[in-house]
């Protein structure tokens, strides 16, 4: 797949996003129940992970685990463990979580799906459109469930599927920090969309 890489910044030791998710959208005319309809232009990654979350295509798991494998993974050191980033909407099967899992088989790295926990909420966070709301929002809403038997800190990779203002992530790096298993934090993202 095609990737155009993005460094992104934050509160973790490094972090990268795929691609861009939206190349364009044109309003398209309003639909029979009176919605307004859109014509969107997404990048190859954006295109992959609209259909994988929006249209429960789950042949696009691998193929986007690889391009995290390829592309962003090298950059990393030392990698111990991978935790996908918790749903916000819950799913009979969860993208991030499957897409983890993919990650993890690919490169060899075991993959913690309830070490970081996100509380419930009725506020979703897509309908939020600045940091600070929604930082305010998160509040202290991630918290780490002890689930490595091990002693030690390993580097962990955090793994979701979007990246906005970096909110989300940044508020699970903070809980993640105060977890003594956790070392480095590394950030990955399918896609970006501006802020």
């Amino acid at each position: 797949m095609h990737v155009n890489l993005k460094e992104v910044s934050g509160p973790w030791t490094a972090g990268w996003v795929l691609d861009k998710h939206t190349l364009r959208s044109e309003f398209s005319g309003n639909n029979e129940w009176g919605h307004p309809t859109f014509n969107t232009i997404r990048t190859e990654i954006g295109e992959a992970t609209f259909l994988l979350k929006n249209r429960a295509d789950w042949t696009k798991v691998k193929p986007l685990a690889e391009a995290l494998a390829n592309n962003i993974y090298p950059k990393l050191k030392d990698v111990g463990f991978i935790v996908p980033m918790p749903a916000s909407t819950m799913r009979h099967r969860q993208p991030v979580t499957e897409l983890a899992q993919a990650l993890g088989a690919i490169v060899g790295k075991p993959v913690f799906e309830q070490l970081l926990l996100k509380a419930p909420s009725d506020v979703h966070l897509k309908d939020l459109n600045t940091k600070a709301e929604k930082l305010e929002a998160i509040g202290n809403g991630f918290s780490v469930h002890d689930k490595i038997n091990n002693e030690g800190a390993w580097n962990v990779l955090l793994v979701d599927d979007l990246f906005h203002t970096g909110a989300s992530m940044e508020a699970a790096c903070k809980a993640l920090k105060t977890y003594p298993k956790v070392h480095n934090i590394y950030v990955a993202a399918l896609t970006w969309r501006p802020a």
